[in-house]
């Protein structure tokens, strides 16, 4: 589930394993367990690459040297990670984070973690993520029991409704930094207008990029473990931690987008003096 959040900040892993902060709390053991530091890490590359996309698409003259050391400063790791902690804990609350640890940092939830984390850090690669589109649209539609399995954890995850509203508000912080920046003039409805503009071409996008993944990530499960965790996953504890992870991902996403926008909008004023 983890590593079904959002891709980028507008819309076995090679990463640096390294820990939440040194104090030891249930909600940081947890996202230990999770593996969330190694997801934030790669969300990271991501954005990276995202921001080179960026520089050629919105900013004149293209990626400077200004402009790598911009982006790379608004992907930073640790603030990234914090921002993840703080509202996760908050979201969180007295759930029952036991059940979850247990699950988590079983043999099979680690397993489950560590090919999330294999299949995220490999769709970084078009050719491998064209590839799990592909496998999934020729799924799509049968009546195949590996998709329908996965549906059913789809569905109880709320996993496209979710990272379709985490990338339209995280549009919308782009486009507000942008505004906030002086590159546009947009009042907020306008922002709002050209936002949801979008909305069915990004809910097709998500649905297919989320069915990929978890094709392609839980494909070495013994039968019957998918359908465990999505039972894990319908419980109260299991919510609270859907919750808590969106919150935490979409306000991280959130502060980025925005630093985005505020980034451009600057390096397109500065080529027009």
């Amino acid at each position: 589930m983890i590593g079904a959040m959002l891709r980028t900040a507008a819309t076995g892993a090679a990463v640096i394993v390294w820990s939440l902060p040194a104090w030891a709390t249930p909600t940081n053991d947890l996202l230990n367990a999770l593996g969330v530091p190694q997801i934030v890490e790669i969300m990271r590359e991501e954005g990276v690459e995202y921001g080179e996309t960026l520089a050629v698409d919105m900013v004149p003259g293209g990626g400077t040297e200004g402009w790598t050391s911009t982006v790379d400063r608004i992907y930073d790791t640790e603030r990234m990670l914090a921002t993840v902690q703080e509202v996760f804990t908050d979201e969180f609350g007295d759930a029952d984070v036991q059940t979850l640890l247990e699950f988590f940092t079983s043999e099979t939830g680690q397993q489950i973690v560590s090919l999330e984390l294999s299949a995220r850090d490999a769709m970084r690669e078009k050719e491998i993520e064209d590839a799990a589109r592909a496998a999934f649209n020729d799924l799509d539609g049968t009546a195949s029991e590996a998709l329908s399995t996965i549906s059913a954890f789809v569905n109880t995850n709320d996993l496209i409704e979710a990272n379709l509203v985490g990338a339209l508000n995280a549009n919308y912080m782009f486009y507000l930094g942008l505004v906030d920046g002086g590159a546009l003039r947009m009042s907020e409805s306008e922002i709002l207008t050209e936002v949801w503009s979008s909305e069915e071409e990004t809910r097709a996008d998500t649905r297919e990029w989320v069915y990929a993944f978890l094709l392609m990530a839980y494909r070495p499960l013994a039968d019957g473990v998918v359908e465990d965790y999505t039972e894990l996953s319908a419980t109260d504890a299991g919510r609270a931690l859907n919750r808590a992870l969106f919150a935490g991902f979409n306000k991280m996403y959130d502060d980025i987008s925005y630093a985005l926008g505020m980034a451009t909008a600057r390096e397109m004023q500065v080529q027009e003096l």
